[in-house]
């Protein structure tokens, strides 16, 4: 009787952390299969080789010193400003991600011609071109008022579920609008990353203590027991989506232009490199949360997602006579040809132009607790842009 019952509640265990694992792999994909396929239409911020490089080395400069601060200073203070810019941008980004569903529930309040705001008398704004106006429709403004309330049900509750919202719509616009110019940019982006994951994470307590520290919607959550009193959840960072999700894009607008050809529009192509590196960037998640489990101990996600990744897409080119024009593929020439933004997205490509390497920490961890009306503290993530 008493091995039935130990049985049964070992059962039940590993059904809520499977349950549990299975959600975090679903947050993950969807906003890469999402986001890459919104990037067929969206204007793009492209990187540089010398973004890439330098990638990893401002990243580390930012993740220490977010380190030093939130050990000099308390951490409630330094995470109100931190939870505020990323509830912010969470809040236009919620709001462009789903302007397509609203765009067809109204679709009398589309705009050709839409109204503009002058953002000149702000400070610090770029004036340069048409940095300084903004266009909007009603679309926009029914999409910001309910990505509004989010994002005071996040500020006013931290409750787990607004915080998901935010974040998987912060790693949708994210993958849309970034661009890495090139598959030879995207490999060093990756490979830099991939040593910079885990060094931080293995040879330092850097990382896990600022992931620990910060608390802000830049973290997928699910609880390991949905019925419990005081959460546990598993969890996993924007970085570990976004930046292989920029990567897995790059390879959709490649077989794009694959099946171009010459011609003006393709709306229906083979998708060859994205379908495989897709696959293989959900194998290195299960590999990461197997790895995890096994262990008990945060793992640099990046270890395991940057092989899979790179391997996965060079063998798929390789095997269909597609490495050469792989690796002269750049995309520096056609982000100009891509639709013109909606205000939102405008706004936000320009946040993302702007805001240099912000908080690049990959790790997972699984082990931190919550209140049930709470959401959690983690890690900061990825955020690229051009060199201005």
């Amino acid at each position: 009787f008493i091995f039935i019952r130990f049985t049964g509640k070992m059962v039940g265990l590993a059904l809520e952390t499977g349950i549990a694992y299975a959600a975090i792999i679903t947050m993950a994909v969807i906003p890469v299969y999402v986001g890459s396929h919104f990037s067929l239409s969206q204007k793009q911020e492209s990187m540089s080789k010398e973004d890439a490089f330098m990638f990893p080395l401002v990243g580390s400069v930012v993740l220490f010193g977010l380190y030093m601060i939130f050990r000099l200073f308390h951490k409630d203070y330094i995470n109100l400003l931190l939870s505020s810019y990323f509830c912010l941008f969470g809040i236009f980004a919620l709001a462009a991600t789903i302007r397509p569903i609203l765009e067809k529930l109204f679709p009398s309040l589309i705009k050709q011609e839409k109204d503009k705001i002058d953002w000149s008398f702000v400070p610090f704004w770029d004036k340069n071109g048409k940095a300084h106006e903004v266009k909007f429709d009603g679309i926009d403004v029914i999409g910001v008022t309910i990505a509004a309330i989010v994002g005071v049900w996040y500020v006013f509750t931290k409750h787990w579920i607004a915080s998901n919202i935010l974040a998987l719509s912060f790693s949708v616009q994210g993958i849309a609008l970034l661009s890495l110019g090139s598959y030879q940019i995207g490999c060093i982006l990756l490979s830099g990353l991939f040593f910079y994951d885990i060094f931080w994470v293995f040879a330092t307590e850097v990382m896990v203590t600022v992931a620990k520290s910060f608390d802000a919607p830049v973290k997928v959550l699910f609880p390991k027991d949905i019925f419990a009193d005081e959460f546990k959840f598993s969890m996993l960072g924007l970085g570990d989506i976004v930046i292989p999700g920029v990567f897995i894009a790059l390879l959709l607008r490649f077989d794009r232009s694959v099946a171009k050809k010459g011609a003006k529009k393709v709306t229906n192509f083979k998708k060859t490199l994205f379908n495989v590196t897709f696959v293989a960037y959900i194998l290195g998640l299960i590999t990461t949360i197997v790895v995890m489990h096994v262990f008990q101990a945060a793992q640099p996600a990046l270890l395991y997602l940057v092989p899979f990744c790179i391997i996965s897409s060079a063998g798929a080119a390789y095997a269909n006579g597609l490495m050469n024009k792989l690796l002269l593929f750049s995309e520096e020439d056609k982000t100009a040809e891509k639709k013109e933004s909606s205000g939102i997205q405008y706004y936000l490509s320009y946040i993302i132009k702007t805001v240099s390497n912000s908080l690049t920490g990959n790790n997972t961890d699984s082990s931190t607790s919550t209140k049930k009306t709470k959401a959690n503290k983690d890690e900061p993530k990825a955020g690229k842009k051009k060199s201005q």
